[in-house]
């Protein structure tokens, strides 16, 4: 295997593997259930809270911030980053189903899920959450001892991982992308997880938030945190949102 052949198109010899989807095996479910059987239907009038519709003034002043204020994020603004992320548009297909989503994924199989680590939320409990793409709902996983150290020891110490108002983590469960793809399953999830990170740096400054993409963390330990076996399922990326800084809006 070359050193980069994670990269590399599909084979063109002919020698490409059956997919499972191919062998008639049944496809992955489209999404996990983690919470404790109380889900929280999230709100979806996004109205008050969009403080700016412009995308090239967003786009021209997109960076990573790592500095938030201690505002809490409201509800509505949370549930919009979650709708611009991830969110459901629709479900289709009878036998084989698939969700159409606000972000693309190879052969719409979007194999990654999304936690929400809070620690200032309006109207929610500090805790793990697990965000129900389908429903638009949040299921809490459980509470956390000591979250905020945990999590930023996760990601190598980076403090303002675990004192930012949400966190937002993402795992992956290669086996819904590898069912169709075989040969390029890492690949895919790789690219959808860019995807996902993107739509967040554009949501946040739709609502004047902050965000940072973190893709350094203690893999070992990000996995515990939030209670993924490493394997079937794995934390793949993680980014820390807040309000930005009164500084950081003037800049």
């Amino acid at each position: 295997m070359g050193k980069w052949d994670i990269l590399r198109g599909p084979a063109e010899d002919g020698a490409d593997k059956r997919s499972e989807e191919q062998q008639g095996i049944a496809q992955p479910a489209l999404e996990v259930i983690r919470g404790q059987g109380t889900e929280i239907s999230l709100p979806t009038d996004f109205e008050n809270v969009i403080v700016c519709r412009d995308i090239l003034r967003i786009l021209e002043g997109r960076r990573s911030v790592r500095q938030y204020s201690e505002q809490s994020l409201s509800l509505v603004e949370l549930s919009f980053l979650l709708w611009c992320t991830q969110g459901t548009k629709k479900i289709v297909g009878r036998s084989k189903k698939a969700a159409f989503k606000t972000v693309p994924s190879a052969g719409a199989r979007h194999p990654l899920e999304c936690y929400v680590a809070v620690q200032r939320v309006e109207g929610l409990e500090p805790g793990l959450y697990h965000y129900r793409s389908l429903s638009h709902q949040l299921e809490k996983v459980y509470e956390v001892d000591n979250f905020p150290q945990r999590l930023a020891e996760a990601a190598y110490d980076q403090e303002y991982v675990g004192t930012a108002p949400v966190t937002l983590i993402w795992t992956a469960i290669p086996e819904r992308t590898y069912w169709r793809y075989p040969d390029q399953a890492e690949k895919y999830v790789l690219l959808d997880a860019g995807h996902v990170c993107e739509n967040l740096y554009l949501s946040c400054g739709m609502i004047g938030c902050g965000t940072c993409a973190i893709g350094h963390y203690r893999q070992q330990k990000a996995d515990e945190l939030v209670g993924v076996d490493g394997e079937e399922e794995l934390v793949i990326y993680m980014a820390p949102v807040g309000k930005k800084k009164e500084e950081e809006v003037k800049a």
